[in-house]
Order: C-alpha cells, then sequence, then structure tokens
C-alpha cells in the first residue's frame, strides 16, 4: 500500500470550468492589486498529503500585464486551476507582495468553495514575519480585497 493515496485526475469538464474561473480570478487579482510591481505565491496541500507550490512575478501598469517568466506564469495558472477545482486539493493560499517603497507589502486569499477568499490578516502577518536570524524583508500585511465571483462560475 502506498504511503499516500493516489490523486484521482477530475474530469475535463471540471477542469476547463475551472480553468475558467482561474482567468475570471487572476484578472481580480490584478485588479485588485492595482499598478505596481508584484510576486504571487501559491502553497496547495494535496489530499494525498502532498505540498506543490508555484510563484510568479508579473508587472501590472495602465491596459498592460507583463509576466517575467511564461514558464513560472504557467505553472501558477495550473496550480491555482487545481486550486479552484478542487477536488485534489485540501487547502491553497495565495499570496500577492508588491514592491512598494517605503515598505512592501503583502495580502492573500484562501481558496474556499471554488473562489479566491481574504485570508485572515492574522494568519497571514505569522506566515511573512522574518525569521530571526535570516535577512528577510519585512512586509506590511493588509486585508485582501474581495474578489467579485462572476455569474455562472
Amino acid at each position: 500500500m502506498p504511503a499516500r493515496p493516489e490523486l484521482v485526475r477530475p474530469d475535463d469538464a471540471a477542469i476547463a470550468a475551472a480553468a475558467r474561473r482561474t482567468v475570471s480570478a487572476l484578472a481580480a487579482v490584478f485588479e485588485a492589486l492595482g499598478t505596481g510591481e508584484h510576486t504571487l505565491n501559491l502553497a496547495v496541500e494535496q489530499t494525498n498529503d502532498g505540498l506543490v507550490s508555484g510563484h510568479a512575478d508579473v508587472s501590472v501598469g495602465p491596459e498592460r500585464l507583463a509576466v517575467l517568466d511564461e514558464t513560472e506564469f504557467g505553472t501558477l495558472y495550473t496550480l491555482i486551476t487545481f486550486a479552484l477545482e478542487g477536488s485534489t486539493v485540501r487547502r491553497a493560499v495565495l499570496v500577492a507582495s508588491t514592491a512598494a517603497e517605503p515598505t512592501p507589502r503583502a495580502c492573500a486569499w484562501t481558496v474556499r468553495d471554488g473562489w479566491l477568499r481574504p485570508m485572515d490578516t492574522a494568519e497571514l502577518e505569522l506566515a511573512v514575519r522574518p525569521c530571526p536570524g535570516l535577512p528577510n524583508v519585512r512586509r506590511e500585511v493588509y486585508s485582501a480585497p474581495v474578489l467579485d465571483q462572476p455569474h455562472g462560475h
């Protein structure tokens, strides 16, 4: 017997629906974050106890979105899709860090019921706190905006 249960691939219709929600969710995240340089980090706990993560650096400006590394962004997109679909994911958290002067800032969403919901700021504060003795950037934590969920999703 394997140490971890196997993941069962969701059906194509469920993946397609989740992929459409991912497009809407990312558009809403970029709109909520606004103009600037942002790093998105996603941590996923799978139902087989596996942990996977992805990240992407993006630059948002008026009428434009630039992705630093298309492969990283593609991986992040795929992980968000499976997180929103939900059948193979126990928990997923998306943290957005924004390069801002004088202090970078961060907010986060957790996946619940097939959508990104604002994460508790106290929990995020603990997650982004610098480790003692290690060089790390202190971030100002703020409440993530509620993202409007498109109708019919």
